[in-house]
């Protein structure tokens, strides 16, 4: 009588296991946010590349240059995406490797607090010269 019961244990664990679904927590969206990022930034960089250093001469990339393209809002926000996910992508990269590496706790929040703080100024700058250059 003792495998019946052996079995219906097993099959009970393996519907519990199979019908338990993995935790959705910050850690897993970062994880799915760095594939999505990287592969559009794949396309956003290499298009800026492409137009700014192989359709037209880097000796021309000058500030009339740029004037001229961000006369388009398209192209503003193209360069805001790009310096977005950029920033957004490496800075999650940073988190990464401090979590791993930095030990310490109260050195671990010191230098998130510090990534995070020029993060946000170098965003802040990047956006408010997009917005009002020209």
């Amino acid at each position: 009588m003792a495998a019946p019961t052996t079995a219906r244990r097993a099959r009970a664990s393996s519907r519990g296991a199979s019908a338990r679904k993995p935790k959705s927590n910050f850690e897993t969206w970062s994880w799915y946010f760095m594939r999505v990022s990287g592969l559009i930034l794949i396309f956003l960089a290499l298009t800026h590349f492409t137009i700014t250093h192989i359709i037209n001469d880097v000796v021309d990339t000058d500030a009339e240059f740029v004037g001229e393209r961000w006369d388009n809002p398209l192209w503003r926000l193209f360069d805001w995406a790009l310096l977005a996910l950029a920033l957004l992508h490496g800075v999650n990269g940073v988190r990464w490797s401090i979590d791993d590496y930095v030990t310490r706790p109260g050195r671990r929040a010191a230098l998130k607090a510090l990534l995070y703080s020029v993060t946000g100024g170098l965003f802040a700058y990047g956006t408010l010269v997009i917005i009002t250059y020209g």
